[in-house]
């Protein structure tokens, strides 16, 4: 319970300090792509390896043909897909988590300051409304407009920094989606074949090898795959979103 709890908080906070485009790209990542995963891991392909039948009874052949038939399980790539392609992310939540602490130590400290400053006037009743502006909600109320200005001086920076992070970290997930979406198809193609000839030591001559339940690991092949390509849409369109002529800036 602790460790989903744990799971749940981390969400929780990548969703407040996501765009909608965001949320629901982490959404297709958790329901679209865990959920399969667990589901293939646990019926298709639980016996993959003890289901790849070779005509030979020569000691070690079947294990030899079977790595040169998959030389990763598409369960284990996509896991390490999911993993990879959702660091940024966590990467993205600890930097602002490190930036918004430091931005509140710096917004106490300043009201402990104004204790003892008098109010001199200004559009504000008081210091404190003042502060209250910079409440953690408002960072990413709107990622369209433009970043913080020296207006407010140096709390305005964190706002700005967290924007190009942001940016940043969309960036860097598009690069792994895609990279990912070319390394499955240079790895696995978009078809799982039934026969597989298998010529390597130690088998003799050519070995014929079978392979269990073709069509459904192409299926969830396709499937994953689409939803590649679908996760690269999204945050090209969560880019455009965000403003090109920014993020040209940022870069």
């Amino acid at each position: 319970m602790t460790e989903w709890a744990v799971f749940k908080r981390l969400l929780d906070a990548v969703y407040q300090h996501s765009t909608l485009l965001g949320q629901v790209w982490l959404t297709v990542t958790l329901i679209f792509r865990l959920l399969i995963v667990a589901v293939a891991s646990e019926s298709v392909y639980e016996d993959e390896q003890a289901q790849f039948a070779c005509n030979t009874l020569q000691p070690g052949c079947p294990t030899v043909c079977y790595d040169r038939f998959a030389p990763i399980s598409h369960p284990r790539f996509w896991i390490f897909q999911i993993i990879i392609v959702s660091s940024p992310s966590l990467c993205f939540l600890i930097y602002v988590w490190h930036m918004l602490s430091k931005e509140d130590a710096s917004n106490k400290d300043q009201a402990d300051v104004s204790k003892y400053k008098p109010y001199t006037g200004g559009p504000y009743k008081s210091d404190e409304q003042l502060l209250f502006l910079y409440n953690e909600q408002d960072t990413f109320r709107d990622l369209n407009a433009e970043p913080c200005t020296t207006k407010w001086g140096k709390m305005g920076q964190p706002r700005n920094r967290i924007w190009n992070c942001y940016v940043l970290h969309v960036c860097c997930r598009t690069i792994l989606e895609v990279a990912f979406v070319l390394g499955q198809w240079l790895l696995f193609g978009f078809r799982v074949p039934i026969h597989y000839k298998c010529q390597v030591f130690p088998c003799p001559l050519i070995v014929d090898c079978f392979v269990s339940r073709p069509t459904e690991k192409k299926i969830f092949l396709l499937f994953m795959f689409s939803v590649g390509v679908f996760c690269i849409c999204l945050n090209i369109v969560e880019l455009n979103h965000l403003g090109w002529k920014k993020i040209k800036s940022l870069i």
